[in-house]
């Protein structure tokens, strides 16, 4: 099976689901509830398959806080649309995909 787990500024992130942050394990994506200035930096994705005992890093992703502290008109929203089986021949290329939009 697939595992996910995120680098934060070049470091493990450890979330704990009682917190602030929480990584899905059915997703990979990682959620920040009320982000405070000590959550600005870059965010990597990394996707482990424990069978073949291999992981790929996605690009790192920066989050900064908005000067004016305005949100905006909405919410932030989180689409979710991933597969529920992701097939891949031995030897071929995948492309998995940690994301959410929002503000």
């Amino acid at each position: 099976g697939l595992s996910y787990r995120w680098i934060f500024n070049n470091k493990t992130l450890y979330v704990q689901e009682d917190s602030r942050r929480f990584v899905s394990q059915a997703t990979g994506n990682l959620y920040i509830a009320k982000v405070e200035p000590s959550d600005v930096g870059n965010y990597t994705c990394v996707v482990t398959n424990s069978e073949a005992e291999q992981s790929v890093w996605g690009p790192p992703t920066p989050l900064t806080l908005r000067s004016d502290g305005v949100m905006g008109e909405y919410e932030p929203k989180i689409e979710v649309r991933f597969p529920e089986t992701t097939y891949a021949a031995k030897g071929s290329s995948a492309k998995l995909e940690c994301f959410a939009l929002g503000k």
